[in-house]
């Protein structure tokens, strides 16, 4: 038996749920409600860790930077969604923003056992990826010993990549390759070592705050509004109009107008509304105030 994974809080039998098996459909639901409540606890004893993540990420990604979650199993399908969710949120290049899973993209949907162990590959998902000390990459595992997670931290921290870990662990194999680790602790799963549960919850918290925060630092949004999108389908589009509206307070007809004519980027159009500039120079001002519309705005006007 292996030391290391038998000491895991992620691989205990959980004492509240032992007859799991035996409980009513209600009375499982009810369990595992009580449970996943315990998750944002976990988490906020980790924010003073998500923030130094948060504004390692905002720097890599303002400087030009790229950054990339690598993970195996549930920890990397988490990685994978949060990723390929930040280009229809944010507007940002799909390759600012990579998630990889051990095994290929294939294991994305059919489970691919062994391949969290192998090194090797961990270090060639790297090099292929051609990972520079300009970029950041973080690892998802929940026991924090996944070969595949730690070698490939391992390798983008000899090249000089940021490294970020997140584990359900305290005092993983994780830690050691990692310049900041994230560990909330949400202790036994419903069914013991479980962990697309309390810990893939936990995880899919975590990712969400490093995206989010770093976005909105970058000036992806407009106060809480998603402002940095394009309206390439009607849902996108009536989006778009919605949150054009909510910023500038003009009526549909206004909005939809301006965004034909800000070729259907909703922030230049907010930046037209607000500024009243045409879209060639209302975007050269962006452009000059790094994305910030808020800042764009400030240029141009006194009202936010």
């Amino acid at each position: 038996m292996d030391e290391y994974l038998a000491r895991l809080t992620t691989e205990e039998i959980n004492e509240k749920t032992l007859k799991m098996d035996e409980y009513t459909t209600e009375q499982m639901l009810r369990l595992m409600n009580e449970q996943d409540a315990t998750v944002p606890a976990a988490i906020a004893a980790e924010i003073p860790q998500i923030v130094k993540a948060v504004d390692i990420l905002h720097g890599v990604l303002k400087n030009g930077g790229r950054m990339f979650y690598i993970g195996a199993g549930s920890s990397g399908r988490l990685g994978v969604l949060d990723a390929s969710e930040c280009p229809p949120t944010f507007g940002i290049d799909p390759l600012r923003v990579q998630g990889h899973i051990a095994g290929g993209d294939g294991a994305l949907r059919i489970a691919v056992e062994g391949f969290e162990d192998n090194k090797d590959e961990g270090i060639a998902l790297i090099e292929r990826c051609g990972v520079t000390d300009k970029d950041a990459v973080i690892g998802i595992t929940a026991s924090g010993s996944a070969q595949f997670v730690i070698a490939g931290l391992n390798k983008a921290r000899e090249i000089g990549a940021a490294t970020i870990g997140l584990v359900n662990n305290k005092h993983s194999k994780l830690e050691s390759v990692c310049d900041v680790c994230i560990a909330p602790v949400v202790g036994p799963e419903v069914i013991m070592g479980s962990t697309r549960l309390k810990a893939g919850t936990a995880q899919k918290l975590v990712l969400n705050m490093l995206t989010t925060c770093t976005m909105v630092k970058l000036g992806k949004t407009y106060n809480n509004l998603m402002v940095d999108l394009k309206a390439s389908n009607i849902k996108l589009k009536d989006r778009s109009i919605r949150i054009i509206k909510a910023a500038t307070g003009v009526d549909d007809k206004t909005a939809a107008a301006v965004l034909e004519s800000a070729s259907m980027s909703c922030k230049l159009a907010i930046m037209m509304i607000k500024s009243g500039l045409d879209a060639a120079e209302a975007q050269r001002v962006l452009d000059q105030c790094e994305g910030s519309l808020k800042a764009a705005i400030r240029t141009t006007t006194n009202v936010v």
